[in-house]
């Protein structure tokens, strides 16, 4: 038999002291938030007549993912970083700075301080397996002009979809580099073509994702932080083209003008002495005073597995 009792005066009383509302202690903003968040859990309960035992299964869980460090793995999968990057559009568009190049999701697996160099730079470590490839391009402004001195922070997965540190196998900052741009705006990367990755076989993530009907797969794909003063810090990432999981990535990171062409070469250019890929990705960002807009992110997190 379902019953409600969301709105009976004990439940709203439950309430109000579980977020401290009776008390003048403590945060305002976090009792906003854990007011609304156990809300919404007890309405949910009440509404589709959740059971005890599928309450602690749920909890048991949270302990479970916990262990595991797989909440920044289920985060994206839910959607939730999709989510985020939805509403910083809007955002951005309601105060008429929409355009150049989309966002789409940091990930989890940001390192900051990655080695920096002008113009130029080789990512892997000469000792890491798989095809090569000279990613490329240019950082423009909305109206086409060369922006030089801008910071390119790259990083990517190896052959296998692992990051360096947290792949132990990988060296020190292998495949992840911030490269100055040229006058021209130019950056150049000399690096291995990469791998997408899986959720972990039988972890947390994929337990949720497999109960969905979902795989935990993502494409191969290039992070890029693009920053300078005096204009918005884009966080994006292309997906290579060809790749089975492109148009399906269990995080929703694609976005159609991030899809980038990788194309085959053989003209032993960039160091090369076999068939490498050409990757170009052209990169548009906006100016902007507003120091939010190009500090929010530029401050680099070092993300945790």
């Amino acid at each position: 038999m379902t019953v409600k009792t969301i709105q009976t005066e004990a439940v709203q009383n439950l309430l109000k002291k579980v977020a401290g509302l009776d008390k003048d202690q403590g945060s305002p903003r976090m009792k906003e938030v854990v007011f609304r968040l156990v809300s919404d859990i007890y309405k949910m309960i009440d509404d589709l007549d959740i059971t005890p035992d599928e309450f602690w299964q749920g909890v048991n869980y949270l302990n479970e993912l916990g262990t595991n460090k797989e909440a920044v793995l289920l985060a994206p999968g839910l959607g939730f970083d999709h989510f985020l990057d939805i509403r910083e559009d809007a955002k951005d568009e309601a105060i008429g700075l929409a355009g150049g190049t989309p966002r789409t999701i940091e990930g989890p697996l940001y390192v900051q301080d990655a080695p920096i160099s002008e113009g130029e730079a080789r990512m892997d470590d000469g000792q890491t397996p798989g095809q090569g490839m000279w990613l490329h391009g240019k950082v423009l402004d909305e109206e086409g002009n060369p922006v030089a001195g801008a910071v390119v922070d790259l990083w990517h997965a190896d052959s296998k979809g692992g990051y360096s540190y947290f792949d132990p196998t990988q060296s020190e900052f292998n495949l992840r580099r911030r490269v100055i741009t040229d006058d021209q705006g130019c950056y150049r990367a000399r690096s291995i073509v990469p791998n997408g990755y899986g959720c972990p076989p039988n972890g947390s993530t994929l337990k949720v994702l497999h109960a969905l009907g979902r795989h935990g797969n993502r494409p191969a794909h290039i992070h890029y932080f693009v920053s300078k003063p005096g204009f918005k810090h884009l966080t994006t990432q292309i997906n290579l083209a060809g790749d089975a999981y492109t148009y399906d990535d269990f995080a929703f990171a694609t976005r159609e003008e991030l899809v980038v062409a990788a194309t085959p070469m053989n003209d032993n250019n960039h160091g090369f002495n076999e068939e490498y890929l050409d990757v170009e990705f052209n990169i548009e960002i906006l100016k902007t005073d507003n120091e939010e807009l190009t500090d929010k992110h530029a401050r680099a997190r070092a993300s945790v597995a």
